[in-house]
């Protein structure tokens, strides 16, 4: 009986919201809400690119030495690795959406501390908080816009993530070069109130809701994300279909790392996040305007906002192609031509250290950061985010991903901490060509391990990968779905 009136309520759908040409609008402006933390986010970051640069300065209000400028640049990081652990779990519990929103108290913390800092240690908690906030928001926002997302749309809001961390990265960069650097504290500050304002009527991720038992729920989420014209019983079957055959393995996290196949995906996406992170791309963003300082041929504010203003297009230009070329060619071409730019970079040090002119290649600097921040911003910067959502098996996502992201910051804390040290040992030659030795393995592991999954479903990912055919449909009837 439970079941054929679960049949009848869903004819009853069907034919309410008959089928029409999709709606894509819906989703894309919820994604564009939630992205709104992901901006501040950006800024967050971005934020000790121009405020360091101008505190070693003697004649800032509050001058840093360069070991307290190295631990102000890196301690967001490790903020960030305890911020994501407990974030995955939480979604879980709470739900996406307010765990989401709640993130944006931290973060507004954290830029009242910095603006009333008197001391360094001030500053470094401020820092340390935003760290967990900002860790939190990489660990839960994917999770809910692939969870919204349509097949088809997937890349295309999986990538505006990556658009809007450099977005808000760009607007500190611009803001900085108008306003004094003790004033960006406030205009960041200001971005979290509206996310609240634009966040708040936006629907919870209909799985969320369905691993809940709340369907009807679901059902008005998926016609608020789709349009009113679009049919939901597809998405709600296979949402369905992907719980419950989830559901029917159902173990503890560590019961499912038991299995071959989830140890692999985990290992897959931390290797992914790896190479992405050792690229040394927080190394150049946490210290663009020092790079550009170190060089000596320009004023660093210019070139920093042009490295963002690069950033912004390619982020752009990879929402467009990631679902057009698909995920691995992106890597791969991202891969190589960083590989490139940090080679170049690491030349033009070189010649420097040893005392040659190389004033008629002033602008090489700028070319290569410019280029090296272009290239990662296609490829390897959005995609590694996106196929770590898209790679990890339903069973062991939401911890997973919670992993993936604090490995991530382990990374970003070890990079951006030995930067300065490495630097003044060896001189900058050598960390760039450290960091364009593991691009070219970046390359590799791209074309000999990672899978195309541009236009696949969670299941059709993970069959390709491991050759598992899941037994859909004893699964569903074993549920109570059909």
């Amino acid at each position: 009986m439970t079941i054929i009136k679960e049949m009848e309520s869903d004819d009853r759908c069907t034919r309410m919201v008959p089928s029409e040409p999709e709606q894509e609008s819906p989703q894309f402006l919820v994604a564009l809400a939630v992205n709104i933390i992901v901006f501040s986010a950006g800024a967050t970051v971005a934020w000790s690119s121009p405020a360091l640069a101008r505190m070693r300065s003697p004649n800032a209000t509050l001058p840093l030495t360069a070991e307290e400028a190295s631990w102000v640049g890196s301690i967001l990081a490790m903020g960030a690795f305890l911020g994501s652990i407990p974030a995955g779990s939480m979604v879980d519990f709470f739900g996406r959406k307010w765990v989401i929103m709640s993130i944006s108290v931290p973060i507004m913390i954290s830029w009242i501390l910095v603006y009333c800092a008197t001391t360094v240690n001030m500053i470094c908690i401020a820092r340390f908080i935003a760290g967990i906030a900002v860790g939190a928001v990489y660990a839960t926002v994917p999770v809910y816009l692939v969870e919204i997302a349509e097949d088809s749309t997937r890349g295309s809001l999986g990538a505006m993530f990556q658009l809007m961390s450099s977005n808000g990265g760009l607007y500190v960069y611009i803001i900085a070069a108008i306003f004094p650097y003790t004033e960006l504290p406030l205009l960041c500050g200001l971005l979290n109130i509206m996310f609240l304002i634009f966040f708040f009527k936006a629907p919870e991720s209909p799985i969320y809701l369905i691993q809940k038992g709340r369907r009807s729920e679901a059902t008005d989420a998926l016609i608020y994300l789709r349009g009113k014209q679009h049919n939901i019983h597809k998405d709600l079957e296979e949402m369905e279909e992907e719980i419950n055959s989830n559901i029917a393995e159902k173990g503890t996290f560590l019961k499912e790392l038991s299995k071959r196949s989830n140890v692999l995906s985990l290992l897959v996406c931390l290797t992914l996040v790896f190479f992405q992170q050792l690229s040394g791309i927080n190394a150049v963003f946490f210290f663009l305007e020092g790079v550009f300082q170190d060089a000596g041929t320009f004023e660093p504010a210019i070139p920093t906002i042009i490295a963002g203003v690069a950033q912004t297009i390619a982020n752009f230009l990879s929402t467009v192609l990631i679902d057009f070329t698909g995920r691995r060619i992106l890597l791969q071409i991202s891969s190589t031509m960083m590989a490139v730019c940090m080679a170049i970079l690491g030349y033009y040090f070189h010649e420097k250290t040893k005392g040659s002119d190389v004033t008629e290649f002033g602008a090489v600097p700028l070319i290569a950061v410019v280029a090296f921040i272009f290239m990662y911003s296609v490829g390897f910067g959005p995609i590694s985010f996106l196929m770590s959502g898209e790679i990890l098996p339903p069973e062991i996502k939401v911890t997973g991903l919670g992993i993936v992201s604090s490995f991530q910051w382990i990374c970003a804390f070890a990079v951006t901490k030995a930067f300065q040290p490495i630097n003044d040992a060896l001189g900058p030659a050598t960390s760039y060509w450290i960091f364009a030795a593991i691009c070219v393995l970046g390359f590799f592991f791209s074309t000999f391990i990672i899978i195309e999954t541009k236009g696949k479903s969670f299941l059709e990912i993970q069959e390709e990968m491991f050759g598992q055919k899941y037994e859909r449909i004893k699964i569903i009837k074993s549920n109570g779905i059909i």
